[in-house]
């Protein structure tokens, strides 16, 4: 059976941030330092934005 990873979006940051600035990165490692160790920064392309998501697995 596949089983499907969801997605759980922690915070979204807009892509038009200012030159040399990483907000969505420094965020998602402030996550991972704090016990989520799968934090990660994905690009929505439909809205233009950063996202920091964290993957489970459906039970």
């Amino acid at each position: 059976m596949h089983r499907q990873i969801q997605r759980t979006v922690l915070e979204r940051f807009p892509a038009g941030g200012p030159r040399g600035s990483w907000p969505a990165e420094e965020y998602a490692a402030v996550q991972r330092t704090q016990g989520t160790p799968d934090a990660q920064v994905v690009m929505d392309l439909r809205t233009d934005q950063f996202l920091v998501v964290t993957h489970t697995e459906p039970e």
